[in-house]
């Protein structure tokens, strides 16, 4: 009986020290394992359940989840893949996982990147052992990842060609003002990595897009005009395309702030080509034959000379055109037309109409007057009528192509964004245009601007125009050549012949 009860106390204490052992077992036993853990923590990465992720990290700092948010936020990071390695163990108690990633930007797209997960065992369960590089390498020791965007360079205007504008175009004080209408459509960005003690590092960037826009400026064109100026101060040439209006070049000297396009100048002789326009249109012939003499006194008026008070007796009016005879111009004006028949005459020839170039712009005006000595002046370029070189430019274009047509920089699209709506095209009269032509190719064959080696097929007209601020006389010439119309102003500079018509041979013969 004794023995009985000495085995059932020693199975008693075996079945204690059994469950003894069973519970010190189990409690030394480590939950779940490497593997386990890093692929449940690739997989909250994955979904961006940040709190899930630290569920899994020992001992998170306590902005683990603004870190997480932070970088997605302010880097506009899209989506994230991430592909992980094998897990390789480092000890009895440690791991690592190698694996590759790609977060998409929205600003600069696929950005990859590779990193190590470390693993060990903390409180008998594996656990992530998370550090600032885990996210991304390059944000250990302090790092940061910064976004930026990157200046676009200034608007960058080229030719029609798409070519660079050449270096001392005389184009710049039009160019350089229109830039900022471009600079503020474009910019890119950049990922720079900073390391304190350490340079900034461009990670990653994309370059701002192009900021270029086309003008209608000729390069061969643009450089032939400029050329022509060189050594020439105070000096302008605009040079027009009759059949679109576009400007092929925009070379401009003038001193104190003149504008070629802007500013007005009295035209002097010029001017005579819309005069004969209103005379022509009046029934007047190219061959009707005229009076030129030396000196013309308007009846009970003022006396006008030409210039040296050169007598030509009796010519045809196509001739007195080519040799610019003030008297015949005073005399047949004053009888045949008033002063609003020359007014009208000059607003249909683009006066008093606004120009939308994209760099703005204007023509010309010629105020109403009663006083006929004024009239008479107007008639001749001088008295009150002014006018612009883009002006005479586009009405030596007019006279080319049979049709006014406003002049512009940009592509229509463009000028009407920045000036507005460009004044319609004007046809002319045809016979008027017909007999223009003729005329001004007398003055280039046998006229004022003969013998100045000027090429075949120029046709023009040249001014002389008096300053009434008391220095030298304003020079001009207008003219064309098959589609390419041009107008030469040098301000102060003398008669035009001498001032204006070789620069305008130097430019036709350097094309």
């Amino acid at each position: 009986m004794r023995r009985r009860r000495l085995m059932v106390l020693v199975v008693a204490l075996v079945a204690v020290l059994g469950a003894g052992a069973f519970a010190v077992m189990a409690s030394s036993r480590v939950r779940g394992s490497a593997s386990e853990t890093a692929a449940a923590y690739f997989t909250a990465w994955r979904e961006g359940d940040v709190l899930g992720m630290v569920r899994l990290v020992h001992r998170p700092p306590p902005d683990f989840s603004q870190r997480h948010y932070a970088l997605t936020e302010e880097l506009h990071v899209e989506s994230i893949q991430l592909t992980p390695g094998q897990v390789k163990s480092a000890g009895d108690e440690s791991a690592e996982v190698s694996f590759s990633g790609v977060r998409r930007l929205a600003e600069l797209g696929a950005w990859p990147f590779t990193g190590v997960l470390r693993l060990g065992v903390r409180e008998r369960a594996w656990k992530v052992l998370w550090a600032p590089e885990t996210l991304h390498p390059l944000l250990k020791d302090g790092g940061t990842l910064e976004l930026g965007e990157v200046e676009a360079p200034a608007a960058e205007l080229v030719t029609r060609e798409g070519h660079k504008i050449p270096n001392d175009s005389y184009a710049e004080a039009y160019l350089d003002p229109l830039k900022p209408e471009f600079e503020t459509a474009h910019h890119g960005w950049e990922l720079v990595s900073r390391v304190p003690g350490r340079p900034a590092r461009r990670v990653l960037a994309r370059a701002p897009e192009a900021n270029v826009e086309r003008t209608t400026l000729s390069r061969p064109v643009q450089a032939a005009a400029a050329r022509a100026l060189d050594g020439v101060d105070d000096s302008a040439v605009i040079v027009i395309r009759p059949s679109t209006g576009e400007i092929l070049a925009l070379a401009d000297r003038l001193r104190n702030n003149y504008s070629a396009v802007r500013d007005v100048f009295p035209p002097g002789s010029v001017f005579k080509t819309i005069t004969a326009a209103a005379l022509l249109k009046s029934g007047l012939d190219p061959s009707a034959q005229v009076e030129c003499p030396g000196t013309y006194t308007i009846p009970f008026h003022r006396a006008f000379q030409n210039d040296g008070q050169v007598d030509r007796g009796v010519v045809s009016f196509a001739d007195a055109f080519a040799h610019s005879c003030n008297t015949t111009f005073v005399q047949q004006a004053t009888t045949r037309i008033d002063a609003g028949a020359l007014r009208e005459t000059a607003d249909l020839w683009g006066f008093g109409r606004p120009i939308a170039t994209g760099i703005g712009g204007t023509c010309g005006a010629m105020p109403d007057t009663d006083d006929l000595d004024m009239f008479a002046a107007d008639a001749i370029g001088q008295g009150e009528v002014v006018a612009t070189p883009l002006c005479m430019a586009t009405l030596a274009a007019a006279v080319q192509s049979g049709v006014w047509r406003s002049p512009r920089l940009l592509s229509k699209e463009l000028v009407r964004r920045i000036d507005g709506p460009p004044h319609d095209d004007v046809p002319m009269d045809q016979a008027v245009v017909s007999a223009l032509r003729d005329m001004m190719a007398a003055v280039v064959d046998h006229g004022t601007a003969s013998e100045a080696g000027l090429p075949e097929g120029v046709a023009g007209k040249t001014g002389t125009a008096e300053a009434v601020d008391g220095e030298g006389p304003h020079g001009w010439f207008i003219g064309y050549r098959d589609d390419l119309a041009f107008c030469v102003f040098v301000r102060h500079g003398g008669s035009g012949r001498r001032a204006a018509v070789p620069i305008a041979a130097r430019f036709l013969n350097g094309l």
